[in-house]
């Protein structure tokens, strides 16, 4: 059953019947395009016009990873309840891509809206969907006597037909445009007159016949708008990362993309020197190289890359581990494996960098689930690396890292940079002695140095080969247990350290959900169905980082069943908690996966958890 059903729209409205209740501010808008058509401009425009009125809402960006040409589509969801996971029932669509539109306008549910061409004659297929025809070629060429720009202004004239019919404010729609165009004048004058042709055909052409409406609200007021890639790149900006080593690859390029701006704009220095180095390597085995190559000299140092890149940095990871050199990968991952899908969005590296290399490995990972996370994260994994001596991962997903997200602005760092256990030539004499891997303070993490200590005793051996703690070559047995046991007795350091989940408990439920990341978006919009359709009370844990810290045992001990919501085939997470869980408690986790590359939605959640209860 479709949104629109549940706020009074019968399923059997035909497209000519009068409306009986209005939907206001709840309902999702599907851009069906061509990719390299210009439509970026135009959804961005609307998405912002909403966001501008106050209203709750959310882009998602479906293209193509190929070439122009191909099928893209994208989607903004207005949620006047603050949602922003995916829809799963489409409302209205604006049907631009005639090789899709057939396919497109059958997906609908009945009383949806298609906007189209008046050239495809869409109502042949769906008597129940209210079909608006529009002349854009017509229209476009009035406004655009230049024939070569023509493809890219068409799509300002839908935004014009929507925003007439769906009572968009033309002040706050022109202020995006002029912003979307800001060092373009020429080209905002075209395309407000684009927007103006829309409008004022709709206006006098169509007879309003579908009931969503949107209305201003002030639930955005003071907020931002920001890609989780961006916000990425600000808390490794703000965190003082000096050295970036990567090799491009869909969907996290622009991560590094993003940072190089902000470094540019702000971390030269008055006489025109860089204070950072952005190296693109020859691949990124290269690049994870160069990470713990400046990491080792005592630099902050980073890199960006997906799921084949994860797989290309196993051997180095596990020198990084096992050296215990400092840096911080950001995994965007995609669909796989192999090539896979590189423009959807997946969950699918959890398990694989968890244990990433040969031999008993295990590494820190950071799980943001918001922009915000995007950018706290991005900070905390570079003193997190340094603290703890080893490779963190910043496992992000193409959904958040790419797609446009509400946000509280983010907070300006009050704390200095924790640099770790780093000795000083000074503390060096004081202390009359230094064992590079022995554990002096009961936490298991050594000492270092960094290279230039003046000091005779700075000096040590960094291998991957077996060495004692005093960074001597050893094959002995002893010495190769020793140095394992202190690593193990680290990670478990680390569950005091790492982000603490988000729990929302009230202490009556039976059930709790576990999610983690974009997942949470879904899971929240669920638990809010679950109770309102069948009086299901729900726990709800947020997973922000592995290893697990003793809060998600003390969870899953007072559940009778614990739901582990992820986006992957293989229930990765749930295999890793059932890792980490006594056996006993391990019979208690349930699984509800998502994994055909669309972003997670509620609806999804709500059938799947509804199906395994049996309610």
């Amino acid at each position: 059953m479709s949104e629109n059903v549940a706020e009074g729209l019968p399923a059997t409205q035909q497209a000519g019947a009068a409306p009986r209740k209005p939907v206001v501010n709840d309902f999702s808008i599907q851009a069906a395009t061509v990719n390299g058509s210009g439509s970026q401009s135009a959804n961005s425009v609307l998405l912002r016009t909403i966001f501008r009125m106050g209203i709750p809402v959310s882009g998602k960006n479906l293209f193509p990873s190929n070439i122009a040409g191909l099928p893209t589509w994208y989607t903004i969801r207005a949620s006047r309840r603050g949602y922003v996971a995916r829809k799963k029932e489409l409302d209205i669509l604006i049907a631009m891509n005639p090789e899709t539109a057939k396919e497109d306008v059958l997906s609908l549910p009945p009383g949806a809206v298609a906007i189209h061409d008046q050239s495809v004659d869409l109502q042949q297929y769906r008597a129940d969907v209210i079909c608006y025809p529009v002349p854009f070629d017509k229209l476009t060429a009035a406004v655009c006597p230049e024939a070569k720009l023509r493809k890219l202004v068409r799509n300002m004239v839908y935004v014009g037909v929507a925003a007439q019919l769906f009572a968009m404010d033309m002040a706050c729609l022109e202020k995006e445009l002029r912003r979307q165009f800001a060092k373009k004048v020429k080209a905002a004058e075209l395309n407000w007159a684009a927007v103006q042709a829309g409008y004022q055909y709709a206006k006098e052409s169509l007879t309003k016949r579908d009931p969503f409406v949107l209305e201003r609200m002030h639930a955005t007021d003071g907020k931002i708008i920001i890609d989780g890639n961006a916000a990425a790149a600000l808390g490794a900006m703000f965190a003082g990362v000096t050295v970036v080593t990567w090799y491009p690859i869909t969907p996290s390029s622009s991560v590094v993309e993003q940072l190089i701006d902000y470094m540019r704009k702000y971390r030269i220095e008055p006489d025109g020197k860089a204070t950072f180095a952005v190296v693109q390597a020859e691949d990124e085995l290269a690049a994870i190289g160069g990470v713990f190559g400046a990491g080792w000299a005592g630099a902050r140092a980073m890199t960006a890359t997906s799921g084949p890149g994860i797989s290309l940095m196993a051997e180095f990871a596990g020198l990084g581990y096992f050296a215990e050199i400092p840096g911080v990968i950001f995994d965007i991952q995609r669909v796989g494996p192999s090539t896979g899908m590189p423009t959807r969005t997946m969950q699918g590296d959890i398990l694989s960098i968890a244990y990433l290399s040969h031999g008993d490995t295990k590494h820190v990972m950071l799980l943001p689930g918001s922009v915000r996370e995007c950018f706290d994260f991005g900070m905390a994994a570079f003193d997190l690396a340094e603290r703890l001596q080893t490779p963190v991962f910043v496992l992000s997903d193409l959904d958040l890292g790419m797609n446009n997200w509400m946000s509280e602005p983010f907070e300006y760092p009050d704390k200095p940079l924790d640099r770790g256990k780093v000795l000083t030539a000074e503390q060096l004499r004081a202390a009359g002695g230094f064992a590079r891997y022995r554990d002096v303070d009961g936490d298991a993490i050594p000492y270092r140095t960094l290279p230039g200590t003046d000091h005779p005793m700075a000096a040590y051996f960094t291998r991957g080969s077996g060495h004692n703690d005093r960074a001597q070559y050893s094959e002995r047995p002893d010495d190769y247990e020793g140095i394992m046991e202190r690593l193990a007795r680290k990670f478990e350091t680390a569950r005091t350290l790492v982000p603490q989940p988000v729990t929302v408990q009230n202490g009556r439920s039976k059930i709790g959900i576990i999610a983690y990341g974009t997942s949470d978006f879904a899971v929240l919009e669920s638990r809010d169905q679950l109770l309102k359709e069948y009086g299901v009370d729900t726990d709800y844990l947020r997973l922000r980082a592995f290893p697990f810290s003793a809060a998600v045992h003390r969870f899953i001990e007072s559940h009778e069943r614990v739901y582990v919501v992820e986006q992957n085939r293989d229930a990765q997470m749930l295999s890793l908690l059932k890792l980490d869980l006594p056996a006993e408690q391990t019979t208690k986790l349930r699984s509800i996966r998502h994994f055909n590359g669309l972003p997670i939605d509620a609806r999804s959640v709500t059938d799947a958890f509804v199906f395994q209860e049996e309610i």
